[in-house]
C-alpha cells in the first residue's frame, strides 16, 4: 500500500512540474509578445522572429524549469547497455516508419475534424521549414531540440518513474512528450516517436542513442525536406487554386528537376517506411519488458498514472490546448444546432 500512494505522489508531483515549465514557456512568450508588438510590431511578421520566440522560451526557460524543478525527485540508475551499429541502423529505420505510419493517422484526424468543424489547423512545422531560416532550422531542430528534450522527456521522466515498471515510465513519456508539442497535427507521432525513444532509453540506459535518432528523424523532417519544399515552390503552388490545372502544371514545370528530386526522396523516404514497418512485425515479441523491483500491479497502472491531482491537471491543461483551434468552430455548429432544433432560425 506505501508503494502505491508514493507512486502517485511520484507521478502527480512530476505532473507539477511539466505543468511549471508549461506556464513559463506561454508566460514568457506573452510577455515577449506584448513587447514587441509595442516597439517593433512588424518583427511578428518574420517566421526567424517566431522560431526565435518559440526556441527560447521553450528550450532556455521551460524546459529548464522542468530539469529544476524535478532534479531533486528520486531516480534510478538505468544499467547500461552497448547497441550494435547495425541495432542502431535498424531501429532508426522502424522508428522512422513508426513517425509516417503515425503522422498519416494524425493527419487523417486532423482532416476529419477539419471537415466537421469547417475549419482548418495549419500546419505550423510547414511554415517553419519552408519559411524560416534555413541554419536557424538547423540549429533548433538538428542540435537543440533532441538533446535537449531527449533530456527532459526520456532521463527526466524514465529515470524517476521506471522503478514503478518500464511500461509505465514509456507510457508517461510518450504521453507527456506528445502532449508538450501543443497541437493535434503533431501529437500522434510525437507520442509513439517518444514513447519508442522511451523504450530504447529504457532498455540500453544511454540516451545519446535517442539523441542520435531524434536528430537524425529532425534533419530529415525539417531541413531536407524543407529544402526540397523550397525548391518545388512549394509555398506558391499552395496559394493555387486547385482547379486552375494550368497554372499549377506550368509551376510544376518551371520546377521540374526539384520535382523529380523531390519525388525520388519520397520514394526512398517510402522504402525505409516498409521496410520499417516489416522489421517491427519481425522484432515485435523481442518488445518486452524487464520486471522492476517496485512495479506496480497492471491493474493499478492507470490510476498510479493518470489519477493523481499532477497528472490530471497536466493533461487536461495540454488538452485544452490542443483543441483550442476548434473551440470556437464546436461551438458555432452547437449553437447553429440548439437554434434550428428550437425552430429560431424561422424567427429572426
Amino acid at each position: 500500500m506505501e508503494d502505491w500512494r508514493q507512486s502517485q505522489k511520484v507521478f502527480s508531483r512530476l505532473g507539477w512540474c511539466y505543468i511549471a515549465g508549461t506556464v513559463a514557456v506561454y508566460g514568457l512568450q506573452f510577455i515577449l509578445v506584448c513587447g514587441i508588438r509595442f516597439f517593433r510590431p512588424e518583427w511578428l511578421a518574420s517566421m526567424t522572429v517566431i522560431l526565435l520566440l518559440s526556441g527560447f522560451t521553450m528550450y532556455a526557460c521551460g524546459m529548464p524549469v522542468i530539469v529544476l524543478l524535478a532534479y531533486r525527485m528520486p531516480k534510478t540508475d538505468i544499467p547500461r547497455h552497448k547497441m550494435k551499429w547495425w541495432q542502431f541502423l535498424l531501429a532508426l529505420i522502424m522508428s522512422y516508419s513508426l513517425v509516417y505510419v503515425s503522422n498519416l493517422v494524425g493527419k487523417m484526424v486532423t482532416t476529419l475534424m477539419g471537415l466537421f468543424t469547417k475549419s482548418s489547423v495549419e500546419n505550423q512545422l510547414i511554415e517553419y521549414v519552408t519559411d524560416g531560416n534555413m541554419l536557424l532550422n538547423f540549429i533548433l531542430m538538428v542540435v537543440v531540440a533532441p538533446i535537449v528534450e531527449e533530456y527532459v522527456f526520456r532521463k527526466v521522466i524514465v529515470d524517476r518513474t521506471v522503478r514503478y515498471g518500464q511500461g509505465v515510465a514509456i507510457v508517461a513519456s510518450g504521453l507527456m512528450f506528445g502532449l508538450f508539442h501543443g497541437n493535434l497535427d503533431q501529437f500522434a507521432y510525437a507520442v509513439v516517436l517518444g514513447a519508442f525513444f522511451a523504450f530504447l532509453y529504457a532498455k540500453t540506459g544511454n540516451l545519446k542513442i535517442t539523441i542520435a535518432m531524434h536528430a537524425i528523424i529532425n534533419f530529415l523532417g525539417s531541413v531536407v525536406a524543407g529544402q526540397l519544399l523550397k525548391m518545388v515552390n512549394y509555398n506558391e503552388l499552395k496559394n493555387v487554386d486547385t482547379s486552375d490545372l494550368e497554372l499549377m502544371a506550368e509551376i510544376v514545370m518551371d520546377n521540374l528537376g526539384a520535382w523529380l528530386l523531390y519525388v525520388l526522396y519520397g520514394m526512398v523516404l517510402l522504402v525505409v517506411v516498409i521496410a520499417g514497418a516489416i522489421l517491427f512485425i519481425v522484432f515485435f515479441k523481442r518488445f518486452k519488458f524487464d520486471p522492476q523491483p517496485m512495479q506496480i500491479p497492471r491493474g493499478k497502472r492507470f490510476q498510479m498514472l493518470f489519477l493523481n491531482p499532477g497528472m490530471l491537471t497536466f493533461c487536461a491543461l495540454w488538452i485544452a490546448l490542443i483543441i483550442l483551434p476548434y473551440a470556437t468552430s464546436f461551438l458555432s455548429i452547437f449553437i447553429n444546432y440548439w437554434l434550428q432544433s428550437a425552430g429560431f432560425e424561422n424567427r429572426i
